[in-house]
């Protein structure tokens, strides 16, 4: 890499260094995640005033020091200040900032992981749809990224499909971190040894339904309609989806204590 070069990134991470810099943490699409030092951006006459605040998007150009790149100049594409307005999507977007933090890769290119977070930071900014379905439409496709989303529209122990079947209230599919998404209950009395690793939680059709459409490009615009009713499956389904992104990418999700702040508590379990 040249020592001076350019970039196009978004500030997922901002923190003082000494007494008037910034380190920021910066999602690029060219050379992945790094760590730049922004001199002085909080001085009246400094050319990075703004440019290092969370999730911005600017186009950079970084000169590598000794340990670390410093920004030089900054121009900024996009602000995404109707994020910091509002603690649900703030809580939102630096819960999916965390997780790409824990995804992304150094020194590589990264078009695909920055696309997919700048696309999902604009649905939150937007605000269409529920704060949480929108986190948890992002989480699932920021796991789906990693090749480690879980399955949810077949039964990860015979591969058969599984449809909610709205008609029984009491209908159960279960749900597995370990093995890497949901089953058939029935499944289990099928085997004839039950890995140790199956230890089920269970969801309901409307849980279901609600993790099946995670999987889709879009989320619908109705999330619910008589009796398929969608709305309040979101808190649960973030829940479960913040226990299994945890165990699989090894990491603790710092942001999620504002969305538990943010929303009353619930378990995921059916």
């Amino acid at each position: 890499m040249n020592r001076t070069y350019k970039a196009t990134g978004i500030n997922l991470k901002s923190v003082p260094l000494g007494e008037a810099d910034r380190l920021v943490t910066i999602l690029t699409r060219e050379h992945g995640l790094l760590r730049a030092v922004a001199q002085g951006p909080c001085k009246p006459k400094s050319q990075l005033g703004g440019r290092v605040q969370l999730f911005g998007v600017n186009e950079l150009l970084l000169h590598q020091g000794r340990s670390l790149p410093k920004i030089t100049q900054a121009h900024t594409l996009k602000s995404h200040s109707r994020l910091s307005g509002d603690l649900g999507k703030l809580a939102a977007g630096q819960y999916l900032g965390e997780l790409v933090m824990a995804m992304a890769l150094s020194e590589q290119p990264q078009e695909q992981l920055f696309s997919l977070l700048a696309e999902h930071l604009h649905r939150l900014e937007m605000g269409l749809l529920p704060v949480l379905a929108l986190l948890a439409h992002g989480i699932y496709h920021l796991l789906a990224e990693a090749g480690v989303a879980p399955q949810v529209h077949a039964c990860c122990l015979t591969g058969e499909p599984l449809i909610p079947e709205w008609s029984h209230p009491n209908w159960r599919v279960g749900f597995s971190f370990t093995a890497g998404g949901t089953f058939s209950l029935g499944a289990l009395l099928h085997q004839e040894s039950v890995p140790s690793r199956i230890r089920p939680v269970r969801l309901s059709a409307p849980q279901l339904a609600g993790l099946q459409y995670l999987a889709a490009a879009e989320l619908p615009a109705q999330l619910s309609a008589g009796v398929h009713s969608l709305s309040e499956i979101w808190p649960s389904l973030e829940r479960l989806l913040r226990v299994y992104a945890e165990y699989h990418l090894d990491t603790s999700i710092r942001s999620a204590a504002l969305i538990d702040s943010y929303l009353p508590s619930e378990t995921f379990a059916g």
